[in-house]
């Protein structure tokens, strides 16, 4: 069998053309949610990392909100309840992402997020009471060794509190993708005004969180104290790591499986590894570049598994 879930199937059986249609932008999600960790480092702290995100996702809320507003409008409250849902559980995977990027390496995050490859094809399996794959059991593995290598070239460092921050940042990741193919209610509806409404509850989970004392520089201290360079790498979370990532994956996670989408939102450490490179100023070395291979090599195979 494959990890296809049922509702799921026929978009799975469909042209390979189309196929590679869902395909090509998740794995731009998958490069760009890889630039991201250096984003996100240039611009956070441990004292902005809730004042960050509020302005991440209110910068293109306001601007969804009006485009989309006649199919906002059209939503019915069983889909408000749905993409409300979603968007509580994108804020926590937002929050466990960012503290645990702040208190890891990067090398750290990528590795342990990658396991997101594992995690879904097990939990799908296990909702439906049927084991995955061997094939793509043994995709994910070599994409995960791949990863290992890769990371193994910038450093790996003993695990501590941003990793187990990171590893359920993983696991709510993997409940993300699988609430979305699942809950009925959502399955039907434009994807922009579901994109919108998750992002409005995770504003209004983060903005609840900035107003109890304690939690960090407000929002308007934040911007305050950025510059021209902070100012772009906020634009790009929000624009390209928030919306355009959020609203792909919505769209393709109905067209094809979940274990699909995050094997090949499971990429991302590599991308992650090539904007080190060409950015950072970072090295693999060949033990790195044999893991970007394994990751490559994995991926295809477990396209073909899932397919």
């Amino acid at each position: 069998m494959t990890a296809t879930s049922p509702a799921l199937a026929p978009a799975t059986l469909a042209a390979p053309r189309r196929t590679w249609s869902a395909d090509l932008p998740v794995l731009a999600v998958a490069v760009v949610w890889g630039g991201s960790y250096l984003a996100a480092k240039g611009i956070t702290t441990a004292h902005t990392v809730i004042a960050v995100l509020v302005l991440r996702f209110a910068l293109v809320l306001p601007v969804l909100v009006v485009t989309g507003w006649r199919r906002l409008r059209a939503l019915t409250p069983a889909q408000l309840r749905g993409a409300g849902l979603l968007g509580c559980v994108l804020g926590g995977i937002f929050l466990l992402e960012t503290f645990g990027v702040v208190h890891t390496s990067a090398t750290n995050a990528g590795l342990i997020i990658s396991l997101t490859m594992i995690f879904t094809p097990l939990a799908e399996a296990a909702i439906r009471r049927e084991a995955p794959s061997a094939a793509f059991l043994g995709a994910a593995a070599v994409s995960v060794a791949g990863v290992v290598l890769l990371t193994q070239g910038a450093g790996f460092i003993a695990p501590g509190l941003g990793d187990l921050l990171i590893l359920c940042a993983a696991l709510a990741r993997t409940l993300h993708v699988l609430l979305m193919a699942r809950i009925k209610a959502v399955q039907d509806a434009d994807s922009l005004s579901l994109t919108t409404v998750q992002l409005g509850a995770a504003v209004l989970v983060f903005a609840v969180l900035a107003a109890v004392p304690g939690t960090g520089d407000t929002p308007w201290a934040a911007a305050a104290d950025f510059g021209p360079a902070q100012w772009a790498g906020l634009v790009f979370l929000s624009v390209f790591c928030t919306l355009f990532a959020f609203y792909v994956q919505m769209w393709a996670v109905r067209r094809t499986s979940p274990s699909r989408v995050s094997l090949l939102l499971g990429t991302e450490p590599l991308w992650a590894a090539a904007a080190g490179i060409a950015i950072g100023g970072e090295h693999l070395g060949a033990l790195g570049f044999a893991g970007a291979a394994l990751v490559l090599a994995g991926t295809a195979w477990g396209r073909r598994a899932a397919g």
